[in-house]
Parts: structure tokens; C-alpha cells; sequence
């Protein structure tokens, strides 16, 4: 039997198909073309399934991890932010028109979820998630499950206010984690601190290497702040494990000795982990929401 595992994000729609055991079959990519709005998004990501369904296999079930506050009883995009215009209001099932069953949650849930089943966290009773993309998520999973929240709120650590009064966020409030530690903040950083000239975050983990005093100083405030992101999540929570995915962290052979340091200095005493499947976790763990059959009565 095979499975859909698409995960919707600000920049891509990404896709995996595969079996119950997760081996992947087929896997595809497209841009995400938020410059349509939702019309723009639905389309990209039927074509991204119509595409991985193209060998005729029979696909059992699709799950689908997107940014955004996700009832997912029902599939409805209850909370999200420009990253994905016109997306809040939705109902994704709805809007897909699938034949096959369809499993919907926010991406840093199935994230987690597809790193509980094959990744960093396989085998931990619990596990807190920080996803450093193009926005930053956060997960949360007690006793093997995600920990949803009576308004489906649960584990949305990019909107936690970590510097009062600082910089505006698109969900409306100032100084959001968000604003600090995703991909774009660091390329806004770098582009302030260190050249306008720099074009992503990733640039400037060269000149960190290099001993550039402003990108030393630029990265060192970037970890000090994940660090403190995760001492409170240590101390909050205290999960078996914690795990960092997302872009940023396929940079992680530049900074991850640093990381480790400044955590060790807080008295983290629970590891801090990358996440091992890379950009195509929150793919695998929609998968896992296919393969678990989330809802008990599937919507179409």
C-alpha cells in the first residue's frame, strides 16, 4: 500500500511517496507560488500529488503538513500568516478535491511526527521540536503523541514573544522568536550587521569560519538566543529530547560545536539534537498521519 506525505511550505511544496515501513518510492518538488495566493498554493500542491500518483500506484491515503494553526479534526486552516496569503480560513481538504482520504496538521507537528517515527527522536517517549526555516515552528509530543492544544495552538514556539517590544511579526505582535532565530531573520541580521550584500543566511557562515569580527558577533547573538530558547524548553517541559531542524540547520557543521557550548553553559541536561531527516521530515510525517489514519472518520 502506498501513502502521500506533502509538506506545504512558505518557499516549497514538497512530497514523498511511500510505504507503511517509510521506504520512499518517489519524492518531487515545486515552488511554492504564494504570488497567486491560495488559488496559487491548491494548484501547486495537486500538481505535487498528481505527480507522485503518476505510476499508478494506489495511494491509500494522503497527509498534509502546512504552516499555519490546523484543526485537524477537520482539515480548516484556523490561523496563518502572510508566508501563506489567503491561506487562513480554508479547508485544505476541501479545497484539493482528492478521491483519497486526507489527514491535515501544522508542518512543525508532522515534522516532529515523521522524526519520531524514523528520525532523531525514534524511540523517546517525549520530544520538544524547533523548526529554523523560513518562519520558525515548534512541536510538542508527550507520551508518542503530538500535543495539539485546545485551540490547536500547541507548540507554536516561533510566535513566543522573545525580545519584548522588538521586531514586528506578521502575526501582529513585536519581539516573536520568529523574528530572531528563522532563516530570514538571520539573513536580515547578516545584511545589517555584517554587508548589505549578503543574498541569504548561509552566507555568512563562511566569514564566521574566517574569524570576520561582525559575522562572530552577528552569529554569536544568534545562538545565544536559540540557547535560551532552549534552556526554557529544558526547563519548561523537560522532554527526553529536543530537536532542531529546518533550513538553517543544514548549516549546523558551522555553528553546532557553538550551540553546544552556550547550552552547556545554561545546564541543558537533555540532548540537543539535529534532526536526521533532513528538509523531508515534515514529508514523512505527513505520511505517518496517512498511514495512522488520524481522524476517526477520514474527511474527503
Amino acid at each position: 500500500m502506498s501513502y502521500l506525505g506533502i509538506d506545504i511550505g512558505g518557499t516549497e511544496v514538497k512530497g514523498i511517496l511511500c510505504d507503511a515501513s517509510g521506504t520512499v518510492h518517489a519524492g518531487t518538488r515545486r515552488p511554492t507560488n504564494i504570488q497567486s495566493g491560495k488559488e496559487g498554493i491548491i494548484s501547486v500542491t495537486r500538481e505535487v500529488i498528481l505527480t507522485l500518483s503518476e505510476g499508478g500506484a494506489r495511494v491509500e491515503a494522503i497527509g498534509i503538513g502546512t504552516a499555519g494553526r490546523i484543526n485537524a479534526k477537520t482539515g480548516d486552516v484556523v490561523y496563518a500568516t502572510d508566508n501563506l496569503p489567503g491561506w487562513m480560513g480554508i479547508n485544505i481538504p476541501a479545497e484539493l478535491k482528492m478521491s483519497a482520504p486526507v489527514f491535515v496538521d501544522n508542518d512543525a507537528n508532522a515534522a516532529l511526527l515523521g522524526e519520531h517515527w524514523l528520525g532523531a527522536a525514534k524511540g523517546r517517549d517525549s520530544a520538544v521540536m524547533l523548526t529554523l526555516g523560513t518562519g520558525v515552528g515548534g512541536a510538542n509530543l508527550v507520551n508518542g503523541a503530538i500535543v495539539q492544544g485546545a485551540t490547536w495552538n500547541g507548540g507554536e514556539w516561533g510566535h513566543v514573544i522573545l525580545v519584548p517590544g522588538g521586531h514586528l511579526c506578521n502575526c501582529g505582535n513585536r519581539g516573536c522568536m520568529e523574528q530572531y532565530l528563522s532563516g530570514a531573520a538571520l539573513t536580515r541580521m547578516a545584511r545589517e550587521t555584517v554587508s548589505p550584500a549578503i543574498s541569504h543566511g548561509r552566507d555568512i557562515w563562511p566569514l564566521y569560519a574566517s574569524s570576520d569580527p561582525d559575522a562572530v558577533k552577528a552569529v554569536d547573538t544568534y545562538l545565544q538566543r536559540l540557547s535560551i530558547v532552549i534552556y526554557n524548553i529544558h526547563t519548561g517541559i523537560n522532554p527526553a529530547c529536543i530537536v532542531i531542524g529546518g533550513g538553517v540547520i543544514e548549516s549546523k557543521d558551522a555553528f553546532w560545536e557553538a550551540l553546544q557550548q552556550k547550552i552547556s553553559a545554561f545546564g541543558v541536561s537533555v540532548p540537543v539534537v539535529p534532526a536526521l531527516l533532513g528538509n523531508r521530515a515534515g514529508c514523512f510525517g505527513a505520511a505517518r498521519m496517512a498511514i495512522n489514519g488520524r481522524a476517526a472518520a477520514p474527511f474527503l
